[in-house]
């Protein structure tokens, strides 16, 4: 008789109190490592000396760029950074996500900087191990310095992306990121820049 009072508390113990983290269970903040392949502009000067010059996207560091002066290119920087949302789930399954990020890296002599606010849907599966994927829409801050070419400056676009991922929990309140992928797209310049992004990370329930 003991061990059955013993078994039922046990179980009533158990259902009360997981009851709440369920209900609880509708708010999620990610924080990560994240990876982006940046594709940015190259300025190469030929009938004059001077520099190569990283730009920002659909800039050009000579008024008016007439033709013979000078030739672009694009180059893909690895760079590297960080990855922050934070989600709403208003269901089990579909989530309203804002989504924030900072990548930054360096080539020919530049700094570059890509930031990027996206806000849209994330569906995903309620299990202990959790794809999901979302479609986020928002803006990109793309900004360029170098120390012996003063004035480069910023540039603002539209960006979106699409990805997936795939979420662990081992605790109530945590998981753990093991993956996200998306294709990021952004619009510097009015012309399409696509860059790969990856992160990983932990992410807080409440």
């Amino acid at each position: 008789m003991r061990k059955i009072k013993l078994l039922v508390g046990l179980l009533l113990t158990v259902l009360f109190s997981s009851t709440p983290l369920r209900a609880q269970d509708k708010i999620e903040i990610f924080g990560g490592f994240s990876y982006a392949r940046v594709p940015v502009q190259v300025f190469t000067p030929i009938a004059i000396a001077g520099p190569v010059i990283v730009i920002p996207s659909g800039t050009c560091p000579i008024t008016g760029c007439p033709p013979g002066i000078g030739g672009f290119s694009t180059d893909h920087v690895n760079t590297h950074g960080w990855e922050f949302s934070g989600a709403f789930k208003p269901i089990a399954w579909l989530a309203a996500v804002a989504d924030f990020s900072g990548h930054y890296g360096s080539t020919h002599g530049s700094n570059l900087h890509l930031n990027t606010y996206l806000f849209g849907p994330q569906v995903s599966l309620p299990a202990r191990v959790s794809p999901f994927a979302h479609v986020l829409f928002g803006a990109a801050h793309e900004s360029i310095s170098n120390p012996g070419v003063p004035g480069l400056g910023t540039n603002n676009a539209f960006a979106a992306a699409v990805g997936a991922g795939m979420d662990v929990k081992p605790f109530p309140f945590l998981s753990v990121r093991l993956f996200q992928f998306d294709y990021l797209m952004t619009r510097f310049g009015s012309k399409t820049q696509n860059q790969p992004r990856a992160s990983a990370g932990l992410v807080l329930r409440f």
